[in-house]
């Protein structure tokens, strides 16, 4: 069988809690606990590049004339959610100790455009800002304890949800293109 870190881990954790290890193997178990956390942000850069790459895509693919498009009274535009998303970079990774910029008014942030071109650009800084926030993370402190929408988590934790919070927006992105008659482009 072959043993991933994290079952290393569980090994040596149950082998020094029954043993009562020497500090070597404490010491151990701690490398192993953190190689995993660093493995997990390494993930959570490449998805966050991901989406960052289908984000930017949809914005641009759809049209300007589209971006006031609603499904409903009272569902956010397809402005709206870019922007929420943007918003979301900025605000989320607050929660890891990168706090969003001073000016940003999150309350009316949503509706503060229609344009394309700004939304495209807003999008790209704020996963340029949301990914700084992941690498600005120590090693030694994603596994430190934060509260992430209420729950307890670590701060590893919290750049897997993050990115969970994205991957939902973008599957509502997707919904809006293709009723509006638009391919991503990554399916073209």
């Amino acid at each position: 069988m072959k043993k991933t870190p994290v079952l290393n881990l569980l090994i040596i954790a149950v082998l020094a809690f029954a043993c009562g290890a020497p500090p070597a193997a404490e010491e151990l178990a701690a490398e192993e606990s953190s190689s995993a956390a660093v493995a997990i942000r390494e993930a959570a850069l490449a998805r966050l590049s991901s989406l960052e790459e289908k984000y930017v895509g949809l914005a641009e693919v759809i049209p300007q004339d589209k971006y006031t498009w609603s499904p409903g009274e009272g569902v956010r535009s397809v402005s709206e959610l870019l922007l929420h998303v943007t918003s979301a970079n900025y605000r989320l990774p607050n929660m890891i100790g990168t706090p969003p910029p001073a000016d940003m008014n999150f309350e009316e942030y949503e509706k503060s455009t229609t344009d394309q071109a700004e939304i495209v650009a807003a999008l790209k800084a704020s996963f340029a800002h949301t990914r700084k926030a992941y690498e600005n993370v120590a090693d030694g402190d994603l596994e430190n304890a934060v509260k992430v929408f209420g729950r307890e988590s670590t701060n590893a934790g919290a750049l897997i949800t993050f990115n969970g919070h994205l991957s939902e927006h973008l599957g509502q992105g997707i919904a809006y293109a293709r009723v509006n008659g638009v391919v991503p482009p990554w399916n073209q």
